[in-house]
C-alpha cells in the first residue's frame, strides 16, 4: 500500500486564483474541487457570514495531552477580562472539554429566529460547543469528512456570535479532517494559529507536523505557547523541570521556525483546579503562572497597557 501524497510545499491554496491550475496540483485528490473555485466560494461564504468578527484564532496542537483546551480557555479569558468582546467554539470532537473549563457545561444553547445563540458565559464572552449537540457526555463523536465539514461550516454560518473582537476556536490535536476544513473554511478570514506544546521532544516532534500543516494550509500561525514549562515550588521558589527541554524546548523551535515565543507557562495546582471548577485563573496573581497568561495575552493583542478586570466569579 502507498503512503497518501502530501499537500506539495508549493501548492497555492484552495482559495487562490491558480488553486488546483498549477504544476503542483498534479495528483492532489482535492485538483477538481480546488480548480472548480469550490473552496473560494466557501471561504467567501464563510468570511460574509463572520463580517462581525475582527478576528479568528485557532488553537492547535501536534499531539493530545499538552493543554490545548487549557491554553484556549485561558486565552479566552484572558481577553474577555480586559474588555474585549470574545467567543469560543468548541470544535474538538475528541473530547469537548470547553464548556466544563467555562463552567457551563449543563446550559443548553437557544435556536432562535436569527440562527443558533451561543451560551453566555459572562457580559462579553460566549461558548458554542459540540458538546452541546450530543445527549450522552461519555458517548464518543465518531465523524469525519463531510459530516465534519458540514458541523463546522454550520458553526460559522447558523451561530449568531455578534460583534466579536475575537472567535478562539479550540480543534482537536493533531492534523486531520477538523483541521482542513477550517483551513479552507478560513482560507479568506482574518485568522491565524496558535499552537500549544510542551517542552519535551516527543511532544516537539509533533507541533513541527503542526507548522508544516500550517505553512501548507497557507495558515498565518500568530505563535506558540509552551505549557507545562517546568513547575515553581510555592515554598522555596524553586524551579524543577519537569518535562526536560532536552532540544531547547518551544523556544528552539520557534526560533528555527521564526515565529514568537508567545508564552511559557509553568505547572500550577490552582490553574488545573480552575479548569476543573470552570473560573480563570486569577491573572493579576502575583507568580510564574499569571506573569506568563499576562504576556500571553499582550501578546495576542500587541497591547503593552492592558487592565485586566477581577471576575466577579474568582475565588
Amino acid at each position: 500500500m502507498s503512503a497518501p501524497q502530501e499537500v506539495p510545499a508549493d501548492c497555492p491554496g484552495p482559495t487562490q486564483e491558480t488553486a488546483g491550475k498549477g504544476k503542483a496540483c498534479d495528483g492532489c485528490p482535492s485538483q477538481k474541487d480546488c480548480a472548480s473555485g469550490k473552496f473560494k466560494q466557501q471561504s467567501e461564504y464563510i468570511k460574509k457570514c463572520l463580517a462581525s468578527v475582527k478576528e479568528v484564532i485557532l488553537v492547535l496542537s501536534g499531539k493530545g495531552g499538552v493543554g490545548k483546551s487549557t491554553v484556549a480557555t485561558q486565552i479566552a479569558w484572558g481577553l474577555a477580562l480586559t474588555g474585549k468582546e470574545v467567543g469560543i467554539l468548541d470544535v474538538d470532537i475528541c473530547g469537548p472539554s470547553i464548556p466544563r473549563m467555562l463552567g457551563k457545561e449543563k446550559a443548553e444553547v437557544q435556536r432562535t429566529s436569527i440562527g443558533w445563540t451561543p451560551v453566555e458565559v459572562r457580559d462579553n464572552l460566549s461558548v458554542m460547543s459540540v458538546g452541546y449537540l450530543v445527549d450522552d457526555p461519555d458517548a464518543p463523536l465518531i465523524w469525519r469528512g463531510p459530516r465534519i465539514t458540514s458541523l463546522i461550516h454550520t458553526f460559522f454560518s447558523d451561530v449568531n456570535w455578534g460583534e466579536l473582537d475575537y472567535l478562539i476556536i479550540d480543534s482537536p490535536p493533531g492534523t486531520s479532517d477538523v483541521q482542513i476544513a477550517l483551513g479552507q473554511l478560513l482560507g479568506l478570514v482574518n485568522s491565524s494559529a496558535i499552537l500549544v506544546t510542551t517542552p519535551q521532544e516527543v511532544a516537539l516532534m509533533d507541533v513541527r507536523k503542526g507548522l508544516r500543516f500550517c505553512q501548507q494550509a497557507k495558515m498565518k500561525v500568530k505563535g506558540m505557547v509552551e505549557n507545562m514549562s517546568g513547575f515553581v515550588c510555592p515554598c522555596c521558589q524553586t524551579k524543577t523541570e519537569i518535562f526536560k527541554p532536552s532540544s531547547g524546548g518551544a523556544e528552539k523551535v520557534c526560533q528555527q521556525a521564526n515565529i514568537p515565543l508567545l508564552a511559557k507557562i509553568p505547572l500550577d495546582p490552582t490553574l488545573g483546579q480552575c479548569t476543573d471548577k470552570g473560573l480563570p485563573f486569577p491573572f493579576t496573581t502575583k507568580g510564574a503562572v499569571g506573569e506568563a497568561l499576562l504576556g500571553l495575552i499582550k501578546n495576542i493583542t500587541g497591547e503593552e497597557n492592558l487592565t485586566f478586570e477581577q471576575d466577579s466569579d474568582e475565588e
